[in-house]
């Protein structure tokens, strides 16, 4: 017998316990005298002296004197050939049991026996068997040895271990392992196992082990059986039965049995048990029930625990009862037994491919990463399966991180994979992938030793380094959260870190932050003295890079060294890493950052650009608070004094020089008395700068004054103003006369004067304009917050001549068309290149240069190019097409002829901070007006009027679009770097979180303001008051009104439809929002449920359209509705509403400025009759709604009129519709199943009255192309067309197959409308071809070898119902959209009728009628498959 299972522990120690013995046995054969042989005369000592062996007395071993066979067929044949055979044979064994009675004589004979000496050199081993086990290889005596020992076996069981270490009973059962052949098996069988059920626990379990050895194959399954009833008898023997289970060869019946019996009881089991009762489950597991098997396991034990779910809390409970130690000793056993139960796994999955699929249908994170670093075939489909799971949400880092806890021993072994599956993580495209890779970065560091902690921070230095923005941003954020994770850990590592100093180039401002805020933080952290080496290397860097002529390498160095300065001057009052207690600085590090500060002044000061950077950057660290208040105080005064030498000048100064224009102190809010008062000296200072650039500057250099470039005067009052807020806790007072003073300007309204200014002239009133604005975003921003009455009016009076200056500044950039403005934000995306704003072009321009021609438009294009604008830098600031029109279209609504929209040069515009806009809570401000001893001489009131309020909505807007993200985006592979977070580098330097938050802080007078516009425009509807008729104040007041509708509803969905409302965390937020918008409904209630809110909210939302005044706003409505309705858990309740509400808005008369033919207005009507069709409850009803009734009112209604059912339905927009239903119509027949003959008779008749509708709608649209043929409409016919005639071979044919025999009549109908629809669609081939139209003719191939392919299957399925003869062909003449025919081609004339004619394919055999119509020959004779029909049904009866 042969067996595949190694020998037992127990036969180990017998091995073990044997070769001690025989060790014994050589020393004592030296010594004992050999006289000591068994002298007894009995017929079983003679038989054995005749065959070879001499039996020994005491403790001396039997002597063997021949070879073991030698003596097993000596003795056999003695015993044969005896006179009294077979009757010998009882008197040997009875002599044999005579002998062993003594019991040291019965351990001879179980002990092995001893060669004579004269016999060691011929053999060529020593060892030999027993002479128990030689007397069970003789057949005649096997029977009646196996029941002697079985008789002998119980006098042992209660016997303690011999002093030698020998266990009697495990001899006996040793002797009957691996015999060559067993006589009589079931007898032994039936011995064993009785024994078994009566032997004590210890050898019960020694007698089951041992069975594979002892058992023959033919015994396996009664073996089995028995152990399986066993099973449940005796649960202390669960694992010797499973281990010995797992060893035979059992029916698939059995182990499925004894599997399920397992599986009831694995709750029960102890953790020791659990590697042996998971390796038995894996071994009984079959391709058939694999996924089932591990499920039901990955139920019943909790794998991601790595304990039984009813034991997870006995260690807590053992603690209380037991002493650290033995706790500590448990907790090792455990941990032993964890990794064994892995083993055991890992093993079954690197072996078996239908497990470890199985494992990885069921997700199981730990197992996942244990199968990738396991089955290296697997890797591709594992990674695969973690990005789709990443994608969903399904895998959070807490998740992450629990795994990592509990499983990092046996993780550790897979540390490498770890590291390999992040690194592949880390170069997808999707950002949630790449950050999961960051996780697995991060608790690798935090779990695993050193050596991989090294390794971590060395792929993450790769990553950095490799260039991809997405993939350099998230491994510096994994760095800074490895920092957070082990200071000392990272601090060993910070070499590597160090090298990325050498990659500077290819990062982006906000990188180089991040790279020198973690050296920083390494060089200057808690223990500074051993991080000395990276402090001198740091000061070494930035110092180079301060004192580079290379204007961008100086960049990199102000932004190193204001970060290193943060960290240096940190405010450490708070912080819990402090050894000496200290809140300030020391002396000596104070004296180390104002030295750096001011060798950052002095590298930048010649450089406007440089200084204005050094500002931003230095404003944004105080803004984050964290500058300790020593460095504050001293940076605080020396920036207040730098500020009023540099741009401020007394009330009563009168500036010197040669102006261009007369220089006045325009915009005070206060009236200043004589020698009173303060003025921002702008005209002067950028007259100044025009001077030095033209190669004035030596005169102010030799006078001694300093150069002080206007540019920077934003930069500096937000740092300024910074100062002073954190110094005196957001109270800014002491520079509140900054919000009133006036400005040096000269009259900016243009009037007459403006086409007769000079080039240059406009240039410096378009700077001026610029710089003024700037200067009034950054009040705004500074005082926004101020609680004073009087502060709050000042700036809504100062937003007011914001909003008066722009409607400027479009008139002057309308005029200047090469006009680049003055740099306003410093901190770009990109160091390469000098930023500039796309050119504004009037619309006199524009007219010139279509009449002058191609030449003319070529000549003006290169010019504006090639003198303005780098060729690098146009694909940046250049605006989409959408946006443009848009926007032109909003400008040209108020001035005629211009068509400059500021929204092109938004990166010109200092950022508003998101504080600003709680200027949305203002309502009526009363201000004071005081008198010259500052008693209150009136009052005045103030309000956020409209233009003001469109102005802070469009703002708002745009940041949430360009913040809040709705979905996860793919980072593309070629992207232009920052054209996202250009003009918002202070917004994305906060998470989205807290926009988010301060948005939904919002929600509550933004309803108050959407309201109000919704009753402006209802008291229009009421009043029945006409746009067109109106004067011109209230036309421009309806555009504002409308263009803030749009806006807020925009905001609303940009709030809602944010992907981070999906995260745990946020839940909260979302909750507080949808509950602003229920109480707006409903006051009062308190603790409602998710559902209920968002009911609310979907109703309150939903109450505003029929104020709604633009068919955009409704569009916009439409989708805030839809994202509620997506929140919902039961989202097809809202489905029909919000369809609707789509078809009031497609059957609404909009205004006439609704109806322009643009690409946005195409593009909206475009998705809003998407979202109809998508939503309808019967997408074919609505189709044929429209096709049937709205568009022959649009056919039969004058040339510039709209069908009186769908008004948006014009002779413009009749492509968009068109295209849409043919696109839905496809969608909708592709979502049908095929259906199988197994299906009821009910199911089929329901699908085909549905295709019937399908194929009528269908035939409705394409015969549309008769009287709507524009290249458009015959590119979606011939597009969608090929894609329904696919759906219908592959959805609906099937159907027909076994639907033709009991709906005859139906199916044939149906064919015969199809065949008009498809011969249609031939002659739009011939017509594409006959006009040679490349567009059309590309889908032309595709189309006809669907229709061939149609009419094969519409002969199979004839064939299949034994109709063939109804088959029949012939070849159709081309003909064009109007039926005519192509007399060009020569065609074959049809043996039928024209009308009856069929189209000629592969099928027939003949190709020489090019394009003919392919499948409308199998439909041919609808009479004679009626007729073949019937004589075929009644023959088959």
């Amino acid at each position: 017998m042969v067996s595949k299972r190694r020998l037992s522990k127990s036969e180990d120690r017998e091995d073990t316990t044997k070769a001690r013995e025989k060790q014994l046995s050589k020393k004592t054969k030296k010594s004992q005298s050999p006289d000591k042989v068994e002298d007894n005369d009995s017929v079983f000592v003679r038989l054995l002296k005749i065959s070879g062996i001499f039996l020994k007395t005491g403790e001396s071993q039997n002597q063997l004197a021949v070879d073991q066979i030698v003596f097993q067929k000596k003795l056999f044949q003695t015993l044969r050939k005896h006179p009294s055979y077979p009757k010998i044979i009882e008197e040997f064994v009875n002599g044999l049991e005579s002998y062993i009675e003594d019991q040291d004589n019965f351990r001879n004979c179980l002990l092995s026996c001893e060669r004579l000496q004269e016999e060691d050199a011929s053999l060529g081993t020593s060892y030999s068997k027993s002479l128990i086990k030689l007397l069970l290889g003789i057949d005649i005596l096997q029977p009646a040895i196996i029941k002697t020992l079985f008789e002998k076996l119980p006098e042992f069981f209660f016997e303690n271990v011999n002093s030698d270490g020998i266990s009697m009973p495990r001899l006996i059962i040793s002797q009957l392992k691996w015999l060559d052949e067993i006589v009589d098996s079931k007898d032994l069988t039936t011995r064993i196992m009785q024994l078994i059920s009566i032997a004590p626990v210890d050898l019960q379990h020694d007698i089951i082990t041992s069975l594979p050895e002892i058992l023959g194959d033919s015994q396996h399954a009664e073996v089995g059986e028995e152990l399986s009833d066993l099973l449940v008898e005796k649960t202390l023997l669960t694992v010797p039965i499973l281990d010995v289970l797992s060893s035979l060869r059992l029916g698939p019946e059995l182990l499925c049995k004894v599997r399920q019996l397992v599986m009831s009881k694995l709750s029960s089991v102890r953790l020791d048990d659990l590697p042996v009762i998971i390796k038995f489950i894996l071994h009984s597991i079959t391709a058939t029930n694999a996924l089932e098997v591990i499920s039901e396991l990955r139920d019943k034990l909790d794998v991601q625990h790595c304990i039984l779910p009813s034991l997870f809390l006995a260690p807590q409970i053992k603690l209380k009862s037991k002493g650290p130690a033995s706790f500590l000793s448990q907790e090792s056993s455990g941990q032993n037994c964890v990794v064994l139960l892995f083993d055991v796994i890992k093993s079954a999955v690197r072996y078996e491919k239908t497990i470890s699929e199985a494992w990885i249908k069921t997700f199981d994170l730990a197992m996942l990463i244990i199968i990738y670093s396991t089955n290296t075939q697997t890797k591709k489909h594992i990674e695969r399966v973690l990005r789709n799971k990443i994608r969903l949400g399904c895998i959070r880092e807490d998740l992450l991180q629990s795994t990592f806890y509990i499983h990092y021993l046996v993780l550790k072994d897979a540390c490498p994979s770890i590291l390999s599956l992040a690194q592949s993580l880390f170069h997808s495209q999707d950002q949630s992938v790449i950050s999961f890779g960051s996780l697995l970065y991060k608790y690798t560091f935090k779990f695993f030793d050193t050596y991989y902690q090294q390794e971590v921070v060395a792929a993450l230095v790769t990553h950095i380094c490799s260039g991809r923005d997405a993939e350099v941003d998230t491994a510096l954020d994994g760095l800074l959260e490895l920092i957070a994770v082990n200071p000392s850990a990272m601090r060993l590592n910070a070499v590597f870190v160090k090298g990325i100093l050498d990659y500077l180039d290819s990062m982006s401002p906000e990188q180089i932050r991040k790279l020198f805020y973690i050296l920083s933080t390494l060089a200057f952290g808690k223990h500074q003295e051993a991080s000395s080496h990276i402090q001198d290397d740091m000061h070494l860097v930035i110092r180079k890079q301060l004192s580079s002529t290379i204007f961008k390498y100086k960049l990199i160095g102000i932004i190193g060294a204001v970060t290193m300065v943060g960290i240096m001057a940190a405010d450490r009052s708070e912080s819990s890493e402090l050894t000496q207690g200290r809140a300030d600085l020391s002396s000596e590090q104070c004296t180390q950052v104002t030295s750096l500060l001011q060798l950052v002044h002095s590298c930048s000061e010649q450089s406007p650009q440089a200084s204005a950077l050094y500002y931003d950057e230095f404003a944004n660290l105080i803004q984050g608070g964290k500058l300790a208040p020593k460095a504050l105080e001293w940076v605080g005064q020396t920036i207040f004094d730098d500020f009023q030498d540099a741009f401020v000048v007394d009330f009563c100064a009168v500036p010197e020089g040669d102006f261009p224009f007369p220089v006045k102190a325009l915009y005070g809010l206060e009236e200043y008395s004589d020698g009173d008062g303060i003025v921002i000296n702008l005209l002067p200072l950028l007259f100044s700068q025009d001077l030095a650039k033209d190669g004035a500057q030596k005169t102010s250099q030799e006078s001694g004054q300093k150069f002080v470039s206007p540019m920077c005067l934003a930069p500096y009052f937000r740092l300024l103003r910074l100062c002073v807020e954190r110094q005196h806790n957001g109270n800014l007072e002491e520079i509140d006369g900054l919000l009133d003073c006036p400005v040096f300007l000269t009259d900016l309204e243009p009037g007459v004067r403006l086409e007769s200014l000079s080039a240059e002239e406009r240039s410096f009133m378009c700077s001026l304009l610029f710089l003024t604005l700037n200067w009034f975003r950054e009040v705004v921003s500074a005082f926004c917050q101020q609680t004073s009455p009087e502060m709050k009016g000042k700036v809504l009076t100062r937003l007011k001549h914001i909003v008066e200056l722009q409607e400027v500044l479009e008139k002057y950039l309308a005029v200047t068309p090469n006009y680049v403005p003055p740099l306003a934000n410093f901190d770009l995306e990109t160091l390469d290149v000098t930023p500039c704003g796309a050119p504004a072009v009037s619309a006199q321009l524009r007219k010139k240069g279509k009449k002058g021609g191609k030449k003319q438009q070529k000549v003006d294009d290169s010019k504006i190019s090639c003198d303005t604008l780098p060729k690098e830098d146009n694909s940046e600031f250049d605006p989409a097409p959408s946006d443009k029109s848009q926007l032109d279209k909003e400008s040209s609504g108020m001035e005629g002829k211009m068509s400059v929209s500021l929204q092109n040069y938004h990166t010109f515009f200092r950022e508003l901070d998101i504080e600003v806009f709680s200027i949305l809570h203002c309502g009526l401000v009363t201000k004071s007006i005081l008198d010259t001893e500052l008693h209150t001489e009136a009052t005045e009131v103030v309000q956020l009027g409209p233009p003001e309020l469109l102005f802070l909505l469009e703002d708002l807007s745009q940041k949430l679009e360009n913040m809040l993200v709705p979905v996860a985006k793919r980072v593309p592979f070629f992207k232009n770097k920052g054209s996202r977070k250009t003009g918002f580098s202070r917004l994305h330097q906060r998470p989205a979180r807290e926009i988010a938050h301060r948005v939904v802080q919002l929600l509550t007078p933004m309803c108050n303001h959407l309201e109000n516009i919704h009753n402006y425009f209802q008291c229009l509807a009421t009043e029945n008051c006409s746009v067109a008729d109106a004067p011109a104040l209230k036309v421009r007041e309806y555009h504002i009104m409308s263009s803030c509708y749009q806006r807020l509803l925009q905001i609303f969905h940009g709030l809602f439809a944010w992907s981070g409302f999906s995260e745990l965390e946020n839940h909260s937020l979302l909750y507080w929002a949808l509950e602003i918008l229920a109480n707006r409904l409903k006051q009062g209630e308190r603790d409602q449920s998710l559902e209920e809110l968002l009911s609310q909210s979907f109703s309150y939302v939903q109450n505003f359209h029929q104020s709604i005044p633009g068919f955009q706003c409704a569009l916009y409505l439409i989708r805030l509705l839809m994202v509620l309705a997506e929140k919902s858990r039961t989202p097809s309740q809202n489905r029909e509403k919000i369809a609707s509400l789509a078809k009031q808005f497609l059957c609404r008369a909009w205004p006439p400025g609704e109806r322009e033919k643009s690409s946005v207005f195409n593009d909206q009507l475009h998705a809003l009759l998407c979202i109809y069709l998508e939503h309808v409850d019967s997408t074919l009803k609505a189709i044929e709604e429209i096709a049937g009734v709205g568009v022959p009112e649009l056919i039969n209604s004058p040339k510039d009129a709209s069908s009186s059912t769908f008004p948006t339905l014009t002779r413009h927009t009749f492509v968009i519709f068109f295209r849409v239903m043919m696109a839905e119509l496809e969608k909708t027949v592709k979502g049908i199943e095929a259906g199988t003959a197994a299906d009821s008779q009910q199911i089929h008749e329901e699908k085909l009255v549905y295709w019937n509708m399908a194929v009528r709608d269908f035939s409705i649209l394409i015969n549309l192309v008769k009287v709507f043929d524009s290249h458009a409409v015959l590119h979606a016919c011939l597009k969608y067309g090929r894609l329904f005639v696919e759906a219908f071979l592959k959805q609906c044919m099937p159907l027909l197959d076994f639907s033709f025999k009991k709906h005859r009549e139906d199916v044939l109908s149906l064919l015969e409308a199809f065949q008009l629809n498809t011969r249609l669609l031939h002659h739009v081939c011939g017509h594409s071809k006959i006009h040679q139209d490349t567009g059309l003719t590309s889908h032309v191939p595709l189309l006809k070898k669907s229709l061939e392919l149609l009419v094969c299957r519409v002969k199979a399925m004839l064939v299949l119902n034994n109709c063939r003869e109804a088959f029949w062909l012939g070849n159709l003449k081309n003909r064009d959209l109007q039926g005519e025919e192509i007399l060009s081609q020569t065609s074959q004339e049809s043996p039928a009728d024209e009308s009856e004619a069929e189209e000629s394919s592969q099928v027939s055999q003949s190709r020489a009628a090019e394009g003919g119509d392919e499948d409308e020959g199998d439909e041919a004779s609808d009479g004679e498959k009626a007729q073949e029909s019937n004589e075929s049904d009644d023959s088959s009866d």
